[in-house]
């Protein structure tokens, strides 16, 4: 079909998605506590004529919408984050997603008349905190999409090549107390021993590939400096562009605190914390989301981002194809998590953004629908990427 045709629709229906969107930016909710968030979008999905599953993988606030038309055919999902960041609110334009999906949902059912296909949406809670898509998929959940698709409001309009996978893990070694000065023998110090897990830290830096990246910081311990500290514990980062890799440099790094520990005369808690998996790239996606970004007049089209940080969408793009179109509403070279993303959360750019959103998403499924050879060369391309990346 004509992509016009989405667009026309997307343009007469915008103003009550964009006054949505307004909405839950002036009604923050943090991770796992998005309810006001979800029901907006539950019951916009529900008056569609979307099936929903409320509170699915032990999550309140997550839920599963689907929209089936005929047999068989691609199952298109759409993610959309909905939480805020404490004590600044929506300042990663979390916002902008939810409205801007359901624009492309109301779109693909009421003006393309192609049978066969699914459309699955998915509200994911806590991503900056929990990574409830992590916890989903733990739950066999989105593993069932053919293409996982998603929109982000950034800088530029764009597309994600590479991302980080990350590790976290906390660290508290257990010593023994004393005073520094009258009775040091008796001492067994979990400061030292932390500050050898760093030292060692900083030698294995020298012994790994050049995308590894370490770093810590100290949560609890440091004492009075006469007292020999009996705890201190710290919290450390690992991340690597591939997640088989990272797991040969987590057994390294095990063995620094167990070194650190026996050194010291200490013993430790080591809790593994959040695994966040590199993103597997499929260029063949990003290519029909930037196609529509064209054809929509999406603002600021750039190149793709070729290397990102971490985050658990990657998660999701490690089991199955994904893509997410970033599109700009804020000036260049801005960080998200910044007073100038809430700036720019309701302006006239930022509705722009959630618009262009829906356009490309709407056209890139309803081309993925009817170009099923399409579906079939993005799940080639993520197998032959998936398997070079160890």
């Amino acid at each position: 079909m004509e992509d016009q045709k989405l667009f026309n629709w997307i343009d007469q229906i915008k103003p009550r998605y964009l006054d949505m969107a307004d909405e839950i930016f002036d009604n923050p909710e943090l991770g796992k506590q998005e309810f006001k968030t979800s029901k907006l979008l539950i019951d916009d999905l529900r008056e569609m004529g979307f099936d929903v599953e409320v509170g699915i993988a032990g999550l309140e606030t997550a839920f599963k919408a689907t929209y089936r038309r005929g047999q068989g055919g691609p199952n298109i999902g759409f993610l959309i984050e909905m939480d805020a960041l404490e004590g600044i609110g929506h300042a990663c334009a979390h916002h902008m997603q939810g409205p801007s999906i359901l624009m492309a949902m109301s779109a693909i059912i009421n003006n393309f008349e192609g049978d066969n296909f699914q459309l699955t949406v998915y509200g994911t809670p806590a991503e900056e905190t929990a990574h409830g898509k992590i916890i989903m998929l733990k739950e066999g959940y989105m593993k069932e999409l053919d293409v996982a698709l998603m929109m982000h409001g950034s800088p530029t309009t764009t597309a994600d090549v590479k991302s980080m996978a990350m590790t976290t893990a906390f660290i508290t070694f257990h010593g023994k107390a004393s005073h520094a000065a009258i009775k040091p023998e008796e001492g067994r110090s979990a400061l030292d021993a932390m500050v050898l897990s760093f030292t060692g830290v900083e030698f294995l830096r020298e012994h790994v590939r050049e995308d590894t990246r370490m770093h810590y910081s100290i949560l609890e311990g440091t004492g009075a400096a006469n007292v020999v500290p009996a705890k201190c514990r710290a919290k450390f980062y690992v991340r690597s562009y591939s997640r088989e890799y990272l797991n040969e440099v987590e057994k390294r790094f095990e063995n620094i605190i167990k070194g650190a520990a026996l050194m010291t005369d200490t013993t430790y808690d080591f809790q593994w914390g959040d695994r966040l998996n590199n993103k597997i790239p499929v260029l063949k996606l990003n290519e029909v989301l930037m196609e529509k970004a064209e054809e929509a007049g999406a603002p600021q089209i750039s190149g793709p981002r070729k290397k990102t940080g971490s985050t658990d969408l990657s998660n999701v793009m490690y089991e199955i194809p994904g893509s997410c179109i970033r599109v700009a509403f804020v000036p260049v070279g801005t960080a998200s998590h910044s007073q100038a993303f809430i700036d720019c959360g309701k302006t006239k750019e930022a509705h722009v953004a959630i618009e262009m959103g829906a356009k490309v998403l709407a056209a890139s499924a309803v081309k993925l629908i009817e170009e099923p050879n399409i579906v079939a060369e993005i799940k080639a391309e993520f197998a032959e990427n998936k398997a070079k990346l160890k």
